[in-house]
């Protein structure tokens, strides 16, 4: 398994890129049963990233599972991608095996953060 956020996947194959290794990159990168992108959407990407990035999930398409977090829906991919066909093009592909989970709850730490405050406010009106 491998695990990183999306900017720091398009770092290392744009390295591997203009090194003229990003072929062996890609297949380096199959051989994990799991990789794990995080954050798609915290930063968007430009053009070259974006087809970096497609590469990467083109790459993948039915030889390996992909876990994917954002905090967009698939709808507002195109904003990230900079490129509504090559983002289509990538849901296409994370979606036709997968269990696409969608979470309309407050993240843990924003839940965390409320309850140390509601804690923190009634320790003070005591």
């Amino acid at each position: 398994m491998l695990f990183d956020t999306a900017s720091n996947w398009i770092t290392r194959l744009s390295t591997a890129h203009k090194a003229n290794a990003l072929d062996a990159e890609l297949k380096k990168i199959r051989r994990y049963k799991l990789i794990i992108i995080d954050e798609v959407g915290y930063i968007p990407f430009d053009q070259d990233a974006a087809n970096l990035f497609f590469q990467l999930i083109a790459s993948r398409y039915e030889q390996g599972s992909i876990m994917v977090t954002s905090n967009l829906p698939f709808g507002r991919w195109g904003e990230v991608f900079g490129d509504e066909v090559v983002a289509a093009a990538m849901i296409d592909r994370l979606v036709h095996h997968a269990e696409v989970l969608t979470l309309a709850d407050d993240s843990y730490r924003t839940r965390q953060r409320r309850e140390l405050l509601a804690k923190e406010n009634r320790a003070s009106n005591a």
